[in-house]
């Protein structure tokens, strides 16, 4: 087992292992417990009650963090004809076709999410075995499959996010940097909680937010009290 730095563990008194804290209180310990020197993500992972085998427990979308992200995304934008002028109008870093994709398949992937509007899918899905393990893969549900390419464009740029369910039931989803605001970082929070407790499956039983952890990059977790959080 790897011995922790002493910064992470004189980081990791600062917080009770067995409480539960306010999202308030939790922020507040997230930045204080940041132990790297850059502008570290802050993130929040749920553990949920749901059995992703089945096909109506399998959760996944997109939500725009009303504080953005902190990150500067950059789209890439498959599209043809009229489509491409509007990304590129609606500051699309990248925008093309068969190009792109022939660079993709070459190793090129100097971009963090990609858009196409539906009559690329075709040609995109070629790229399935290379972008489905990344997580890049276009997908209608998160809003990158559209002929709005300007909207897409716009939301992302503006810290939009996607979460997913993943085989364990936990959705990880960033909600921004340390050198937020606690009060931002909380905005941003309550707004993915929203989304996520509304998506519970009419079939899932039992207890649905198990667990609700934020945590820094290299930084301890703390536990929020889910029970008691005020939804939007």
């Amino acid at each position: 087992m790897a011995k922790k730095g002493k910064k992470l563990q004189d980081a990791a008194k600062l917080i009770d292992r067995n409480a539960l804290y306010s999202v308030e209180e939790a922020m507040e310990l997230v930045k204080k417990t940041s132990t790297v020197n850059f502008d570290a993500t802050v993130e929040v992972a749920f553990r949920l009650g749901i059995d992703t085998r089945k096909n109506d427990q399998q959760i996944r979308g997109a939500v725009v963090l009303p504080n953005g992200t902190g990150k500067t995304q950059k789209v890439l934008v498959f599209a043809k004809g009229e489509k491409l002028k509007e990304a590129e109008a609606a500051g699309a870093d990248y925008v093309g076709d068969a190009e792109y994709i022939q660079k993709i398949q070459g190793g090129w992937f100097d971009f963090d999410v990609i858009v196409a509007t539906p009559d690329m899918m075709g040609e995109v899905g070629k790229l399935g075995r290379v972008l489905g393990p990344k997580g890049l893969m276009p997908n209608p549900k998160t809003g990158t499959v559209t002929f709005d390419v300007a909207k897409a464009i716009e939301e992302i740029k503006a810290g939009k996010v996607e979460y997913r369910a993943e085989k364990a039931g936990i959705i990880h989803a960033p909600i921004g940097k340390v050198s937020f605001d606690a009060e931002k970082l909380a905005e941003n929070f309550l707004t993915v909680f929203d989304v996520v407790q509304k998506a519970k499956p009419a079939s899932a039983k039992g207890t649905y937010m198990k667990s609700v952890n934020v945590t820094s990059t290299m930084g301890p977790a703390v536990k929020i009290d889910a029970a008691n959080v005020v939804s939007k």
